[in-house]
């Protein structure tokens, strides 16, 4: 079955849940958020969410950081 994968083609030899695909990938659950074809997929529902033929699958990881700010108050 073929399903394009963060904008690449890939193959799976055989059908496959979102669980199974992030566990060959060796990619952690809790730290992704994945979305198939443009609808988020909550984190409870990997193990039974099959793949089908032509998904689109999206994986995005989480990064933290980000540039400080101030912020300043002031009194009226």
């Amino acid at each position: 079955m073929d399903i394009h994968l963060n904008g690449e083609s890939r193959y799976l030899e055989k059908e496959s849940t979102i669980a199974a695909l992030l566990q060959e990938l060796k990619i952690r659950s809790d730290q992704v958020a994945v979305e198939v074809n443009l609808h988020i997929v909550d984190k409870q529902d990997f193990a039974s969410r099959q793949l089908q033929e032509g998904d689109r699958v999206e994986i995005m990881s989480f990064i933290g950081g980000g540039a400080e700010s101030s912020l300043s108050v002031t009194e009226a």
